[in-house]
């Protein structure tokens, strides 16, 4: 066994590296966080897709009036002449017996 394979000091009084034992997991580490950064980036923007996507549904329920909120149109109320008027074309029309 020489010095090169061995943790101790050579001659030159310098340490020698150790040589890395699993070099695959170091570099499959790397990989992992990559892939784990991509399905984050990925589910980031699904998200933002389905947002989007409800954000529009609900602005068309709003601007189609269907967005839950009941909005009850009353009936205009007759003026006295209106209702004169009205009364006076229902009496030609024979729709009233008076």
């Amino acid at each position: 066994m020489n010095n090169d394979e061995t943790n101790e000091s050579n001659a030159k009084g310098k340490k020698v590296d150790t040589p890395v034992e699993n070099p695959e997991k170091s570099v499959s580490i790397v990989d992992e966080a990559k892939a784990i950064r991509d399905e984050i980036v990925k589910a980031k923007e699904e998200l933002k897709a389905e947002n989007d996507r409800k954000e529009k549904i609900q602005s068309e329920e709003m601007l189609g009036g269907t967005s839950g909120g009941s909005v009850e149109v009353k009936p205009k109320e007759e003026t006295p002449k209106e209702y004169r008027e009205r009364i006076e074309k229902e009496i030609e029309a024979g729709q009233h017996g008076d």
